[in-house]
C-alpha cells in the first residue's frame, strides 16, 4: 500500500492542509487549537506522514506539537520542495497548491519520517535560537559604540550591551541546567568536549542542531551539516567541488572550533597542511578540517567514548 500523506503550508496565521489518499483539504488556525483540530482530524490514522516546508518561527509550534503528540513528520527544504514543484509542471503557487504539491511529494520520494524528539530538545533550541539573536544585537550595539561620538549615545550603548551580556549568561546557565536534568544529553556535550577546540558552547550547539549525530554513518552526516564536497561533472567537463546546502548554524558553530583545532591539535593541523600544500585554498582546507571534526563527533558518540589523542 502507497504511503499516505497530508501536506501542510505553513504561514504566520494558517495552515493549509491537504490529505492525499482522501482528496481532501482542511485551512486551520496556526496555533494550538488548530494543531488539536489537525491531529482530531487524522483520528485514528497515526500512520499518516505529515509534510510541511521550513518556515523559520512560524513552523516551530506544528513541529513541536506533533513531536510530543508522537505524530510522523517531516520537515521538508523549502527550494527542495520548490525544485519538486517545476520537476512536476506545478508552476503555481498559492497555499492550497503548495500543500498538494507537499503531500504528493512525501509519496512520490517515499520521504521517512524525522526522529521523534523529547520536549527539553524543543526548550533548547528555542534558548539557543533566542541567544543567537542576542550576540546579533550584542554586536550591532558594539559596532555603532565604535563610532558613536554623542556621550547620550554612548552611555545608551554601553547600557544596552551589559544587559545583554546579562541575558546571553542567564540563557547559558538555563541551558546548562535543562541539560544536567538530562543525564544523557549532558554526558554527550562532556564527550565532545574532549574534542580540542570544542567548548561548552559548541558541544551544545552540535547536540541541539544536529540530534542526529552517533546514529548516521560519516558520507550522512558530512552531507547532512553541508560538508560533504559535491561532484561537478558532465561529459569531458570537470568543475570544482562544491559544498552544497545543509545546516548553515552547524557551519557557522564550529568555524572557529576549526580555527583553534588547526592550531592546537596535530591531527588536524596536518590535515589542513596537507590540502594546503596540494595546492588548495585555505578555506577548502578549513572546510575540510570543518568536516573532519563533525565526523569525529559522530564518530564518538557512536562508539561512547572520549577522544584520544593519536599517538605517533
Amino acid at each position: 500500500m502507497a504511503k499516505d500523506t497530508i501536506g501542510i503550508d505553513v504561514s504566520k496565521d494558517r495552515l493549509d492542509a491537504f490529505w492525499h489518499s482522501q482528496d481532501a483539504a482542511l485551512s486551520l488556525p496556526n496555533t494550538v487549537e488548530g494543531f488539536a483540530q489537525l491531529c482530531t482530524w487524522l483520528g485514528k490514522n497515526k500512520g499518516v506522514l505529515v509534510v510541511f516546508e521550513a518556515t523559520g518561527a512560524y513552523h516551530r509550534g506544528l513541529e513541536r506539537y506533533l513531536s510530543l503528540a508522537g505524530q510522523p513528520f517531516i520537515k521538508v527544504n523549502p527550494k527542495q520542495a520548490r525544485r519538486f514543484a517545476q520537476a512536476i509542471g506545478r508552476l503555481a503557487k498559492t497555499d492550497s497548491v503548495d500543500a498538494r504539491m507537499l503531500a504528493r511529494m512525501g509519496v512520490v520520494l517515499d520521504l521517512a519520517p524525522q526522529g521523534i524528539e523529547g520536549e527539553d530538545i524543543h526548550d533548547l533550541r528555542e534558548l539557543l535560537t533566542a541567544r543567537r539573536a542576542m550576540v546579533k544585537d550584542q554586536i550591532t550595539a558594539k559596532t555603532r559604540l565604535a563610532t558613536a561620538s554623542n556621550p547620550l549615545v554612548k552611555d545608551q550603548l554601553c547600557r544596552r550591551i551589559d544587559d545583554i551580556d546579562t541575558d546571553i549568561k542567564a540563557l547559558d546557565q538555563v541551558i546548562a541546567q535543562i541539560a544536567q536534568q538530562r543525564g544523557t544529553l549532558d554526558e554527550r556535550i562532556r564527550r565532545l568536549m574532549t574534542i580540542p577546540g570544542i567548548g561548552r558552547l559548541t558541544a551544545t550547539t552540535l547536540v541541539i542542531d544536529m540530534p542526529e549525530l552517533g546514529h548516521l554513518d560519516s558520507k550522512k552526516i558530512a552531507a547532512l551539516a553541508g560538508l560533504a564536497p559535491m561532484t561537478q561533472q558532465s561529459g569531458k567537463w570537470q568543475g570544482k567541488e562544491r559544498i552544497i546546502g545543509g545546516r548553515a548554524s552547524l557551519r557557522r558553530a564550529i568555524y572557529m572550533p576549526a580555527l583553534v583545532a588547526i592550531r592546537f591539535n596535530h591531527d588536524f593541523r596536518d590535515k589542513y597542511q596537507q590540502f594546503v600544500n596540494a595546492g588548495k585554498a585555505k578555506k577548502v582546507a578549513i572546510t575540510a578540517v570543518m568536516r573532519r571534526i563533525i565526523v569525529l563527533a559522530n564518530t564518538l558518540l557512536r562508539e561512547g567514548r572520549d577522544w584520544q589523542p593519536v599517538r605517533p
